[in-house]
């Protein structure tokens, strides 16, 4: 007869041993514990099982002293406390990522990089590991934090890309799709002389935007976006001033425009003011479009035609894409772009 010794246990059950039991790698548990989106149900299912049978508790402290986790990531936005506070956009940002972090025991700390000196301050923050991961908002172009953070090798997820060919892992909207959408609809709606107002040409955002613009009314039958002072395209930078200066060149460079197409909602405020500070009627008169369905969006006057982005689920995949590097350094740059929608109201 032959028996079958059992070695005692000692201490607390491990990590590998839940993965040996559920039949799955060390990385699918950490998944699970970490609340990762990427585990099938009846795997979770399993590993939860295991958890239950061997009363593994994860010991968070532990965890992050093996691995020199802080539990703490960083919400980057690299613009001013006035910009901040103005555009809805930041806000929606800050509450999806706070919402899929909500569940974790992951502290998130908002920094603001206005300038060449606080970018340098953060580095150095960085640098000296007392974040596990950063989330980069706003980025222009000539931007090197993401690169400098790869170069660290620390976890980073971009709303938004700096160009075609990013290599960072991002989360972005169908900004072309959105802003093609958009002038199309006022093409089908009778208007004939549409420009447009611009985001900083600086950001990959509003080159999308503008090329969607173009893209649609090149298409158009009988519509146009020339004047006889050439393209009517004029540039703005997001806010609403912007907004208001870029609607004024606009009507002085093509006193017929019936419509206009604003890169953001703020900007399109802007561009309401100038109208009816002239006397011209929206949408009678001139037409008006936005970009982002802020709740902006529905409190002016007429309520904002506009083309919807899902900001807050942004913020969520972000944080969720953030979440699933930090469990597996190994995984792959993930690119994600979300549907835009174009929402009809009074303005055009």
């Amino acid at each position: 007869m032959v028996t079958k010794v059992t070695k005692a246990r000692t201490g607390q059950p491990t990590l590998e041993e839940v993965a040996a039991l559920a039949g799955v790698g060390r990385g699918t548990v950490s998944r699970v514990i970490n609340n990762s989106p990427r585990v099938k149900d009846t795997t979770r299912h399993l590993v939860e099982q295991a958890i239950a049978q061997l009363g593994y508790i994860p010991n968070r402290a532990a965890r992050a002293l093996a691995g020199s986790r802080t539990d703490a990531v960083a919400l980057v936005i690299p613009e001013t406390e006035k910009r901040f506070f103005a555009e809805p956009y930041f806000s929606d940002i800050v509450h999806g990522v706070g919402d899929a972090l909500a569940d974790t025991d992951l502290q998130l700390l908002l920094t603001l990089v206005r300038n060449e000196k606080e970018r340098q301050r953060f580095l150095q923050y960085a640098r000296a590991r007392r974040i596990d991961g950063v989330l980069l908002v706003s980025v222009h172009g000539d931007d090197p934090l993401p690169d400098l953070l790869a170069g660290m090798e620390l976890p980073t997820v971009l709303s938004g890309r700096r160009s075609g060919d990013e290599s960072v892992s991002y989360v972005d909207s169908d900004n072309v799709g959105g802003a093609r959408a958009a002038v199309r609809h006022l093409a089908e709606s009778g208007r004939r002389t549409i420009g447009t107002i611009t985001g900083p040409l600086d950001m990959y955002v509003a080159q999308c935007r503008l090329r969607g613009y173009e893209e649609a009314v090149r298409a158009a039958p009988g519509a146009g976006g020339h004047g006889p002072g050439g393209p009517l395209v004029a540039h703005g930078d997001f806010t609403e001033e912007s907004g208001r200066r870029a609607m004024a060149e606009l009507l002085a460079r093509e006193p017929d425009l019936d419509a206009v197409f604003a890169a953001s909602d703020v900007m399109a405020v802007g561009a309401l003011h100038t109208l009816r500070s002239l006397g011209r009627r929206v949408p009678e008169d001139v037409a008006v479009v936005g970009f982002d369905d802020s709740p902006i969006s529905r409190h002016t006057d007429p309520q904002l035609t506009t083309v919807r982005q899902p900001v807050e689920e942004m913020g969520r995949t972000m944080a969720r894409v953030l979440l699933e590097t930090l469990n597996d350094s190994s995984a792959a740059w993930q690119h994600v772009v979300l549907r835009t929608e174009l929402v009809r109201r009074a303005s055009g």
